[in-house]
């Protein structure tokens, strides 16, 4: 499920680039921004209750939320956008967090494996920390819309298609 979830997310982080571009127009770009927050959102709750996933979970809900507040902004219009920064911050102290954890991975006591190490989801949520600093900076006007932009659409195929393509097709990441 997070697989698709992952296609589902680039569908917004393309519309978002182009509209920070300057091409396209809010209402639009919130409505495909409030669908993939919903499902992302939905997802979450899929992942963590069905497949007993909370540690996908979190970070799904992070991002989905992110998304949702996003979308509101954009479709309510608001000229100060520090609340969705000051989401985005803390969902980028989320992906450090999760970089780590993907980058140490976690054993419980007994030693099963809480959480696989994974180098390549550690790089997705450096990349992921990155861009959501980029949307804080943004918002506090420390940070060009086109910056943002171009990051968006350069992290599209590195951290959304590659890892969702590569696992549905072939089980495995490239490192």
């Amino acid at each position: 499920m997070t697989l698709a979830i992952l296609v589902a997310i680039s569908l917004m982080w393309i519309s978002v680039a182009i509209l920070f571009l300057g091409k396209g127009e809010a209402k639009g770009t919130g409505a495909i921004t409030g669908f993939v927050g919903l499902v992302v959102v939905f997802g979450a709750f899929v992942q963590t209750a069905l497949f007993n996933d909370p540690f996908t979970g979190g970070l799904l809900f992070a991002h989905g939320l992110l998304y949702c507040t996003v979308a509101y902004a954009l479709l309510a219009g608001l000229e100060d956008l520090r609340s969705v920064g000051n989401v985005s911050l803390a969902v980028a102290i989320i992906s450090f967090i999760y970089m780590i954890l993907f980058f140490t991975g976690g054993t419980a006591a007994d030693g099963s494996v809480l959480i696989a190490r994974s180098y390549y989801f550690a790089f997705a949520c450096l990349g992921y920390t990155i861009l959501t600093l980029e949307v804080w900076l943004n918002a506090y006007g420390k940070l060009k819309a086109s910056a943002v932009a171009w990051s968006l659409i350069i992290w599209v195929p590195i951290g959304l298609w590659i890892p969702a393509f590569m696992l549905m097709s072939k089980g495995a990441l490239p490192f």
